[in-house]
């Protein structure tokens, strides 16, 4: 109501990711003290705050023998990740993205009115709430459903990255095969020289197999056979795990940097993508981006949903995410490369992503937005926001035009 008689922009801070503009000029609304996590076991269901991070999510959700259809990282916003979709590296293959099990949100909206919406009671918010990120309000609360698993076998295995072109090809063969309950990617990772990396990785390149089963131990390594006969690794991590160390896999970083990012969505990538990416990434390029994934998709989030919502992408076969941080002096030979990597896979590409991976530089325009929603989904999108945001106070963000 403030910032509405005022006519300031509003902006929702919960962690760092996912920043899309600056927020001068706006009333910044940060929701990092709304933290609150219950777990109805009964019912397999979380309510959880709308500044939760998923650090503060898995331990509760763990202590019934639950899980999330949680991300990557531990340090990431549990609502913004379910409102921009939300794609499990461990789950998502086998139940679809998280936006699809959300039951109800409970929403503070531009006219200043707190609502509880359900896909009965307000359908068409609902629908737009889900994949349509920041755009509607200031969501204080979220519902979602919960899974019974609590235990995963997965890790990483890490190749120097002499053996890159063999890895990412055997890898690309392979994974395309695992069954939903498996899952895997690949990453072209460069590692600075600091105390925080495991010391074999330190200042060096090396691709890194992720790998997950929600399945029997043996049953698992059978599987990852193939991989390990590529090469000998530098380091081996795959192991039995509690669920609520999922992002032990994936390393993201464990405290906030300066960066840059990039992302994409491939129909497909055959042979000559990954030569492509090779070229632009490999042992003989000149790269410095930290960090690109390739991740296979498919199984669960490329099915309907039984309630629909407003989550575009569906149809890509993979996705692929790069990015390089801690210097911001090196900024702009990011951005170079980023553009170089993205241009490589473009006859592969389609414009429908999943809206979390957007960076800075994608979707600026309603015509951008457009491509990337899908003509007949944003020109729903902006008729909603039309009826909930008129004035368009919530536009720091990608942002949907009423």
């Amino acid at each position: 109501s403030f910032a509405a008689e005022r006519d300031l922009p509003v902006a929702v801070l919960t962690t760092g990711h996912q920043v899309a503009r600056p927020a001068e000029g706006a009333l910044l609304i940060n929701m990092s003290r709304m933290n609150a996590v219950h777990v109805d076991a009964a019912r397999s269901l979380a309510r959880v705050e709308g500044g939760a991070r998923w650090e503060q999510v898995l331990p509760e959700t763990d202590k019934h023998g639950l899980a999330p259809v949680s991300g990557t990282s531990p340090t990431v916003g549990v609502v913004g990740y379910h409102l921009g979709g939300g794609g499990s590296p461990i789950l998502g293959r086998k139940y679809g993205y998280a936006a699809d099990h959300v039951q109800a949100i409970e929403i503070v909206t531009a006219d200043g009115e707190l609502r509880r919406v359900t896909a009965d009671s307000e359908p068409d918010l609902f629908w737009a709430l889900l994949g349509g990120k920041g755009n509607f309000g200031v969501v204080t609360a979220l519902e979602f459903a919960l899974f019974p698993v609590q235990r995963f076998y997965g890790g990483g295995l890490f190749f120097a990255g002499e053996h890159a072109a063999k890895v990412l090809h055997t890898w690309r063969d392979w994974v395309v095969a695992l069954p939903e309950e498996m899952n895997s990617s690949i990453a072209f990772l460069r590692r600075p020289p600091l105390p925080d990396v495991p010391e074999p990785l330190r200042g060096t390149f090396v691709m890194h197999v992720r790998f997950t089963s929600l399945g029997p131990a043996d049953e698992a390594e059978r599987r990852l056979a193939p991989i390990r006969e590529i090469a000998p690794t530098v380091l081996d991590t795959i192991t039995e795990l509690p669920y609520r160390e999922a992002g032990s896999v994936f390393l993201d970083p464990p405290r906030p940097v300066p960066w840059v990012e990039r992302a994409t969505a491939l129909r497909d990538f055959p042979g000559e993508a990954v030569d492509a990416l090779l070229a632009q990434l490999g042992p003989d390029s000149d790269a410095q981006l930290g960090f690109v994934e390739l991740r296979p998709l498919g199984g669960a989030l490329a099915r309907p949903t039984a309630v629909a919502n407003a989550v575009p992408g569906r149809s890509a076969r993979w996705q692929l995410f790069g990015s390089g941080g801690g210097r911001p002096e090196l900024a702009p030979v990011f951005r170079e490369q980023l553009t170089a990597m993205t241009d490589a896979v473009a006859p592969w590409a389609q414009d429908e992503i999943m809206p979390n991976l957007l960076s800075d530089r994608q979707g600026r325009t309603p015509e951008e937005l457009r491509n990337i929603y899908g003509s007949e989904r944003y020109d729903r999108l902006a008729a909603i926001k039309k009826r909930y945001d008129p004035r368009n106070l919530f536009r720091v963000n990608h942002n949907i035009t009423p």
